[in-house]
């Protein structure tokens, strides 16, 4: 680690193949903690290039218990996090709407670690049942419409890296990764990331495979739509922005999407919207997200996705997915 270290701080890049190793290396528990934090800081200091990000999403799926959902056409909703916003959790509230919609989700998700409450700190507390458990799974996806893939059963090369990005509670290129190592490989994938760099990464790492992918960026900073202004949005077949009005929605103001103060907090907003009780701009701004992973799957546009992600929130399909998931985890 000390030669890798050295290179780093002298501004050299790692090929694809070193990136691997690295963190086959942190996995193996090679390193110790304070050499695995001067590493992740390293690349808080400068970008990552593309050959070391694909370096290291080559380990991750690697050295992850792989769950099959091929049989299934499903899509995975995932923000990098990391966007220093403090949102409601927009893109699991999402994933249930999509679900409700008839979308089959497969929900790559982990705790908070820059945020308050991440998409695995809520379906905890409201009582979702995390396992790696193939049969479990597949019966979540099959008869809730979702699944959910809690990141440590599945990646257990990251049990050496929890508690140090815990500590450091800052964004790291893991948030990078969490997005493009799901477990279960879905066909399809909507990914929202932090700034416009990384999304072109993503784009370019996204054409070399088979992956029918969405990726999203407000171009104020949200790794999601926002509605708070413009969204850059790249597919495989077409890049653009997408406004507010896309969607037949006014502009948020950002206070509008904020989210809880508290895990507590944070989980009852979350029954609460999906309860069909949110506001009006909660409600456009999940359905919009739901929206786009409705129109990334099924190719309809994104407005005919965010009506479709409307009817399945406001008629209860939404919260009925999410009931079904909480009775399946009993």
């Amino acid at each position: 680690m000390k030669n890798i270290l050295n290179r780093l701080i002298n501004h050299e890049m790692l090929s694809r193949e070193e990136a691997k190793n690295v963190l086959v290396n942190i996995s193996n528990g090679s390193y110790n903690p304070s050499q695995i934090s001067a590493f992740l800081t390293v690349y808080m200091m400068r970008s990552i290039s593309i050959d070391e990000l694909a370096g290291f999403r080559d380990a991750l799926l690697e050295l992850c218990i792989r769950v099959d959902l091929s049989a299934y056409n499903a899509i995975d909703l995932c923000g990098t996090g990391g966007d220093g916003k403090d949102t409601f959790n927009i893109s699991t509230l999402a994933s249930f709407i999509a679900a409700g919609a008839g979308i089959k989700v497969a929900k790559h998700g982990n705790y908070g670690v820059s945020s308050i409450s991440g998409s695995s700190n809520v379906m905890e507390k409201l009582g979702v049942k995390f396992s790696n458990d193939s049969d479990f799974i597949e019966k979540c996806i099959d008869k809730a419409g979702i699944a959910i893939l809690h990141a440590p059963l599945f990646h257990p090369a990251m049990k050496n890296v929890g508690p140090i990005r815990k500590e450091l509670a800052v964004k790291t290129f893991f948030n990078m990764l969490g997005p493009i190592v799901n477990p279960s490989f879905p066909k399809n994938q909507l990914v929202g990331v932090f700034n416009l760099e990384l999304a072109r990464m993503y784009a370019y790492l996204y054409q070399n495979t088979d992956v029918n992918f969405t990726i999203l960026h407000s171009l104020d900073g949200y790794d999601e739509v926002s509605l708070t202004g413009p969204t850059k949005i790249i597919t495989s077949t077409m890049e653009g922005i997408l406004n507010p009005n896309d969607f037949g929605t006014r502009l948020l103001d950002q206070s509008e999407i904020e989210g809880g103060k508290t895990i507590e907090e944070s989980a009852e907003m979350f029954m609460n919207i999906i309860s069909g009780q949110g506001n009006e701009a909660q409600n456009n701004v999940v359905c919009a997200n739901a929206g786009i992973a409705i129109s990334t799957v099924t190719k309809c546009t994104p407005l005919e996705g965010f009506e479709l992600a409307k009817e399945s929130l406001l008629s209860g399909k939404g919260l009925a997915a999410l009931n079904k998931l909480k009775e399946l985890s009993k």
